[in-house]
């Protein structure tokens, strides 16, 4: 029994106005979730120990949050449908990201308060990068590659997409449904160069032979 109980670290959080758990809950952190906010942190190379440990903290739990909720509304929770933009069936992946995306707010509100009032603006993005592994600047360089006359403006307005995107992905368990939350911004994105003018689909498409051009002469 020693051996199960090892890796599990027991912490108690004080939980206001979340109507969904009891005022005073005890989030049970597993070893590898300890490990991984330690890790982040660590890149953060802070100095004031109460911060540095607020912000692991703060981390750990909300990344333990996410997951026990993620493990306790299984897709099987939600019932068949279709999706009423495209009208298609509702897929395992949609109804799970629909099953996750009713987590109480607080939970990614209070993950937010705490790692702004630790960190500096560039430290809390450190942050928000390592829970979608850098999806930011790797998109973000996709499309400055399939669009090489981007403009400063549409470069502002992309990266602005791209940043919501990279908050909201972080209340999800897998990188599945952070890749589902990124798309819906990516289509934001291309739908405002279609609206500029641009053909995102002549773009994507010319971008596409280039490399297949590219590597056929290696």
């Amino acid at each position: 029994m020693r051996k199960f109980l090892k890796p599990l670290l027991t912490i108690t959080l004080l939980i206001t106005s979340v109507s969904a758990f009891s005022q005073t809950k005890d989030v049970v952190v597993p070893e590898e979730i300890l490990t991984r906010a330690k890790e982040w942190v660590a890149a953060l190379n802070l100095t004031d120990v109460t911060k540095k440990s607020a912000v692991e903290n703060a981390v750990m739990v909300h990344l333990t949050t996410v997951r026990d909720w993620h493990n306790d509304h299984p897709s099987s929770t939600v019932p068949d449908g279709i999706n009423p933009v495209t009208g298609n069936k509702l897929s395992d992946l949609d109804k799970q990201i629909i099953a996750d995306s009713a987590m109480p707010s607080t939970v990614h509100q209070t993950l937010m308060d705490d790692l702004r009032k630790n960190l500096t603006l560039e430290q809390l993005e450190t942050i928000l990068d390592k829970y979608t592994i850098g999806k930011v600047a790797f998109t973000m360089k996709g499309y400055k590659a399939i669009v090489p006359d981007l403009t400063a403006d549409e470069e502002a307005k992309i990266l602005s997409f791209l940043k919501q995107a990279r908050e909201q992905a972080i209340d999800y368990k897998s990188m599945k449904e952070i890749s589902a939350i990124f798309e819906i911004y990516k289509t934001k994105s291309e739908q405002l160069l279609n609206n500029n003018g641009r053909s995102w689909r002549a773009l994507y498409s010319a971008y596409t032979k280039k490399i297949k051009e590219a590597k056929s002469k290696q």
